[in-house]
């Protein structure tokens, strides 16, 4: 049996609640640091709020947005493992305020889409790393998926990758707010280019 991950919500109505994280080749969790600093960003705007995790893995990051406020949360994960962890994660928190969709992420993005209506969201996006095997074209697939997000349905996008990946200025209709580099892993915040 492997050994089990273990880390807890900071803040908010659930906090102390235990995540069960997947075994470390199975996904990447985000680092408390970055967390931290995400969360700080976005404070009370995300009471009430729609959220959407893209490449959920346990599900660290909304389950954190749930505890503190936002009102349904989006998971899509396609690692059978992380989809067990996420689940069980889930049951510790809220489950009628969350929506858990299997599979593949960039087919699974239409159904999430459908379900928020006309309603805004914030699109958290952490892909795998692209040195993992079979995920060289990770990023170029997740750039189409913001290009792809509808301008109604975005509050902000923000997307968690490796520190050396520039990202362009703007994805489709969306532009770069702001880049926060921690290390190896960088945030960046993209928001509609209208505003």
């Amino acid at each position: 049996m492997k050994n089990k991950f273990v880390k807890q919500i900071i803040s908010g109505k659930f906090k102390g609640a235990r995540i069960e994280l997947p075994a470390t080749d199975t996904t990447r969790s985000s680092k408390t640091i970055v967390l931290e600093s995400f969360f700080n960003t976005i404070q009370f705007d995300i009471i009430d709020a729609n959220f959407v995790e893209v490449f959920s893995g346990s599900g660290s990051i909304g389950l954190e947005a749930l505890s503190r406020g936002a009102k349904k949360v989006y998971f899509m994960e396609q690692n059978r493992e992380a989809l067990r962890a996420l689940k069980e994660n889930i049951s510790r928190t809220d489950p009628s305020s969350c929506q858990v969709y299997a599979g593949n992420s960039f087919e699974n993005i239409n159904m999430t889409l459908s379900a928020l209506g006309d309603e805004e969201a914030y699109f958290y996006i952490d892909p795998p790393f692209s040195i993992r095997e079979g995920m060289e074209d990770i990023y170029d697939k997740t750039i189409n998926l913001i290009k792809n997000l509808k301008e109604k349905n975005v509050k902000l996008i923000i997307v968690e990758h490796m520190t050396g990946l520039e990202l362009a200025d703007e994805i489709g209709l969306f532009k770069k707010k702001k880049s926060k580099k921690f290390g190896k892993t960088s945030l960046t915040y993209f928001t509609q280019g209208s505003e």
